[in-house]
């Protein structure tokens, strides 16, 4: 279960853009984003439940007490972490790493020359991405997707801020991702709730 993601960006760009930070972090449903400053990036997490913590080059930390609390609303209406995506040039490395920790893959998804492989994080996703376009080395983070609760009052809100938005691949979902321009240090998208199996 995923308590905390660590980010070198700077605390002010994401109050720039509706986060509420307080002690230069972002509680996003139960989800401490800690904004470290630096050179952009995620630099690290947090995860609860793990046997091991060599995941193939991901720099992580058991996770030690409880979540954090929901923490105060964001002026943004960000809700949760959707999914965090992280690349790797050697898919059967990384899922080997992940499986010796006691993570177990929920779906796989074959798009032209891109694998995706989904692993749940308690409130999350782990999405790990493989093509031919990913570097050599180790298994690296590379952004995040966060839900609002209206995408299109924030898309008005945040202007140029943010792209189109557009169909998601999930049936019924839209998202829009945030220019780089905006600052926050790292790939960043907003997304629409998930749809209630229940509806």
């Amino acid at each position: 279960m995923l308590h905390e993601l660590g980010v070198a960006a700077d605390p002010q760009r994401w109050a720039a853009l509706g986060f509420a930070i307080t002690g230069g972090a972002a509680v996003v449903g139960g989800v401490r984003l800690r904004l470290r400053g630096g050179d952009g990036g995620v630099i690290g997490w947090a995860l609860e439940g793990l046997s091991a913590t060599a995941l193939d080059g991901l720099p992580t930390t058991r996770a030690a007490g409880p979540r954090p609390p929901v923490g105060p609303a964001h002026p943004n209406g960000a809700v949760a972490v959707d999914h965090v995506v992280a690349l790797t040039p050697d898919l059967p490395r990384t899922e080997a790493a992940l499986a010796t920790a006691g993570m177990q893959a929920r779906g796989r998804r074959e798009a032209g020359a891109l694998t995706q492989v989904f692993y749940v994080l308690g409130p999350c996703v782990l999405e790990l991405a493989h093509g031919p376009e990913v570097s050599a080395g180790p298994a690296r983070f590379w952004g995040l997707t966060l839900v609002v609760g209206d995408l299109d009052q924030v898309a008005e809100r945040l202007g140029e801020a943010l792209g189109p938005v557009r169909d998601a691949v999930q049936p019924g979902r839209r998202i829009a991702t945030v220019r780089r321009a905006a600052g926050l240090g790292v790939p960043v998208a907003l997304m629409t709730p998930r749809i209630s199996r229940g509806a």
